[in-house]
């Protein structure tokens, strides 16, 4: 451990002019804690923490944080611990994806703000986890991330249960009749049984795979259920690391090179991962400017074979991707296709960290790379007139059998207009067509929620449809599946082609082509185009000013312009 000129509590004075008396008075406040003066001396491990009686995944963080405690003091360094805005992602509205930056900035400045020598990440539900390395890549002091970890599965009747996926093929059921309101209603206490986060590969699990992917947590530190003992022991081994950090050159940026940001990618393309991950990646790179081009993900998707069986996708939860040998075994299928050379936050490289893993791995959950469960890759990008800047298809989770399709649009302006007329009985709506959501992306009303998972009509559901392609510039739940395009760009509500499908015009997808067709002439949509009304504008204020004055497209991550690093 390297020791800076200005370290612990003296980083960072407060400025009264007198810089022995900024730390004279910050002593004797910090003393005003109980603090000895020799744990004073010490250097100062931050620990951002995200627990919030709104979050429901972190409710254990009280036990972890104590365990990284553990592990800080054993290293010689202090401890202290401070909160951050946290993102519950059930319970924020309109969506958590709105107040993500504005988390990055407060874990930014808090760290930058505040006197610590490195900083524990502590996060874990959906946004939490990408907003912290936001934050930390665009600070820059030495970091570790540590999840929240997933939670374990309840049971009903003969099913194993993990929210959220579970909820969705449960509702799904209770929409089409086959089961009744009792049902539902004893469903919704079982699907959620343990602190963590969901229990499939949805958004909270797959960035937190990400994360171990790149370099920035520990071996194994994705996957280890939230309730075991092996996760306080990681959080224990987190806070030593912590430590050993400070004053070395593992600092985030140094972590998040090109090469690290292509090995996520390859995991999240094996693990049929959630497309929210591409705006997160996207968004994190963005702070060390570095981009991530849907084009080259397109090349490293033809490449990459999936090879684990978690729902949305399979059968089986993150608590049997642990027990099946974790993210190391899974990197180690993968060993061909990564840039083994990458370097850790914990000192070795990707290539030391496959070869140190354990050799057993339950081929129930963790294919093999010579006989995957899909020959190429869980996502793919889609470009076209009606998305030229690109959009998201998750197809390991969709029907092989529409991937090439030309049918009719069911448009559906808003949210809203969605919620009026989707089970109206006299929709005119069949099974072949495509139904298409306009203004639910970034820059509208709505801010990108999670609405992309358009419910299948009820008059459909009840004959048996169990998908259709559905299209829209809003967001999907990590945890759902379906034959669904996401984040179309430019949004509609920016101008997009997508806000000017009429219902009746004709959609050519080809998943093959990777090619996303508004079959309507350029006459056509130009004449629809000068003939939208203007937008009003509308008094916004405090956040909701600056997420509207300054939030990108999907491609660029949905950050904001100003936080980008440009150079």
């Amino acid at each position: 451990m390297t020791k800076d000129k200005a370290q612990g509590i003296a980083r960072g004075l407060t400025n009264y002019g007198d810089a022995a008396f900024s730390k004279y008075l910050r002593r004797s406040f910090a003393s005003s804690m109980g603090y000895s003066r020799e744990m004073l001396d010490r250097p100062i491990v931050g620990i951002a923490q995200s627990g919030s009686g709104f979050n429901n995944c972190h409710r254990h963080f009280p036990e972890m944080i104590e365990a990284v405690k553990r592990g800080v003091l054993a290293a010689g360094a202090l401890p202290i611990d401070f909160p951050t805005i946290s993102l519950g992602e059930v319970f924020v509205s309109p969506t958590s994806l709105k107040f993500r930056n504005l988390m990055s900035m407060d874990v930014e400045e808090m760290v930058r703000a505040q006197p610590m020598d490195s900083v524990v990440l502590l996060g874990g539900c959906d946004k939490t986890v990408p907003a912290q390395l936001m934050g930390a890549m665009s600070a820059n002091l030495p970091a570790v991330q540590l999840v929240a970890g997933p939670m374990s599965t309840g049971r009903h009747k003969e099913h194993r249960l993990g929210a959220c996926t579970d909820c969705r093929r449960f509702w799904q059921q209770f929409r089409s009749g086959q089961i009744e309101q009792e049902e539902i209603d004893t469903v919704e206490r079982k699907l959620a049984s343990t602190a963590g986060t969901c229990a499939v590969m949805g958004t909270a699990s797959t960035m937190a795979s990400l994360t171990e992917a790149m370099g920035m947590m520990p071996a194994y530190g994705a996957a280890i259920p939230a309730v075991s003992a092996d996760r306080l022991r990681m959080a224990e081994e987190t806070g030593r690391l912590a430590v050993e950090l400070i004053g070395s050159e593992r600092r985030p940026r140094s972590i998040l090179t090109q090469e690290a940001l292509e090995n996520a990618v390859t995991v999240l393309l094996a693990l049929g991962g959630s497309t929210n991950a591409v705006l997160h990646l996207a968004a994190v790179a963005g702070r060390v400017g570095l981009d991530l081009d849907l084009r080259k993900l397109n090349e490293i998707s033809d490449r990459t074979p999936v090879l684990v069986d978690l729902k949305p996708t399979g059968q089986f939860y993150m608590e049997d991707l642990h027990y099946a040998g974790g993210i190391p075994a899974v990197m180690r299928e993968l060993r061909d296709i990564l840039h083994l050379d990458v370097p850790t936050v914990t000192g070795e490289t990707i290539g030391d960290r496959i070869e140190a893993a354990d050799d057993w791995v339950d081929r129930n959950v963790i294919a093999p790379a010579s006989n995957p469960l899909r020959e190429t890759g869980g996502l793919v990008a889609l470009y076209g007139n009606l998305a030229p800047n690109g959009a998201i298809l998750k197809r390991s989770a969709a029907d092989p059998s529409l991937f090439e399709t030309e049918a009719r649009a069911v448009v559906f302006s808003s949210l809203e207009d969605l919620a009026e007329r989707i089970d109206d009985p006299d929709l005119d709506v069949t099974a072949e067509d495509i139904l298409l959501l306009q203004n639910a992306g970034p820059t509208s009303k709505a801010a990108m929620p999670e609405a992309g998972y358009l419910p299948i009509p009820k008059k459909l559901a009840r004959q048996g449809v169990s998908d259709m392609v559905r299209i829209s510039d809003a967001r999907m739940s990590g945890t759902a599946y379906g034959t669904i395009v996401l984040h179309v760009s430019p949004d509609a509500a920016s101008g997009g082609a997508i806000g000017l499908v009429r219902t009746g015009d004709r959609i050519r997808m080809s998943v093959a082509n990777r090619t996303l067709e508004l079959l309507v002439s350029e006459q056509e949509l130009d004449a629809r185009r000068g003939a939208m009304p203007d937008a009003k504008p509308e008094a916004r204020r405090g956040y909701d000013w600056l997420y509207a004055k300054h939030i990108l497209q999907a491609e660029d991550g949905c950050d904001f312009d100003f936080l980008v690093d440009r150079e």
